[in-house]
């Protein structure tokens, strides 16, 4: 009988310590659970392995977005027409599905017992372990600014790991973008329905847009670049993570050199 190649807690747990991380340590983690191959229990079974891997003193964070889908309904102003509101489902930081973009391990991340979640509805973000409920206080209005996960983020000393992932879905970036001090940044006001105990309130949300380039001129897919020269600077790790190529890097690194590449690369574009 041939014996399929499969992956393990323990097996999955060594490869996340070759490539570099530690007991305490705060990863952010995004994974194409395909090329991680197969695996014996499924994604939880990463999971387990990278709690393992950073220890009851470390958080594991994934990137959820939210499963809204209303965007094609929004006016000129980004409010939604009084006929649709009652059939946009609000959101709820403890059952709004991830956005299904965002692969199946933000999902299983963020129902994990004890996850938390936190409140910007397109920024959200879902964490378990000893600082997750830290990481996930943000606030409503510039979800990926300084005091937001991805701030926290940085601030903490964290890593964010790609398991897979194309490098150009980079979530942490989208501070980079926020951080930057070059013009004509791309804003985005829109409304977004929340649960209260009382019902459901509708508040406008304003914040750089991240559903393009924050300006004009960029590549859609930039942000592959960005990680594909940090790599070239001979910063960040790179190894195998069950079968999918993987890459790790310090979160204020990245961050800084993002920020350093878009202010130089919009002056000369520009």
């Amino acid at each position: 009988m041939i014996v399929p190649r499969i992956h393990t807690r323990l097996s999955l747990a060594r490869d996340l310590d070759s490539l570099g991380i530690r007991a305490g340590d705060i990863v952010m983690v995004h994974a194409a659970m395909k090329r991680v191959g197969r695996l014996l229990n499924g994604p939880d079974v990463l999971i387990e392995a990278l709690r393992d891997a950073v220890g009851p003193a470390g958080t594991i964070v994934a990137y959820t977005d939210w499963n809204g889908a209303y965007d094609a309904l929004l006016d000129e102003n980004g409010r939604v027409p009084p006929e649709w509101r009652a059939h946009i489902a609000p959101f709820d930081p403890a059952v709004s599905r991830a956005a299904r973009d965002n692969g199946v391990l933000a999902e299983f991340i963020r129902t994990t017992p004890g996850a938390r979640r936190s409140g910007n509805p397109g920024a959200s973000v879902a964490a378990i372990g000893a600082r997750a409920d830290r990481l996930t206080a943000d606030p409503l209005d510039y979800g990926y600014g300084e005091t937001s996960p991805l701030g926290r983020l940085v601030a903490a000393g964290g890593k964010v790991l790609m398991a897979g992932a194309p490098l150009d879905t980079m979530t942490l970036l989208h501070h980079a973008e926020h951080l930057a001090r070059i013009p004509n940044k791309r804003l985005r006001r829109y409304e977004a329905p929340f649960a209260i105990s009382a019902g459901v309130v509708w508040r406008m949300l304003e914040e750089f847009d991240t559903s393009v380039p924050v300006v004009p001129g960029l590549d859609d897919d930039y942000f592959g670049r960005i990680v594909g020269a940090f790599l070239a600077s001979d910063q960040g790790a790179q190894g195998l993570v069950g079968d999918a190529g993987s890459v790790l890097v310090d979160a204020a690194a990245i961050c800084s050199f993002a920020v350093a590449w878009l202010e130089h690369h919009v002056r000369l574009e520009g």
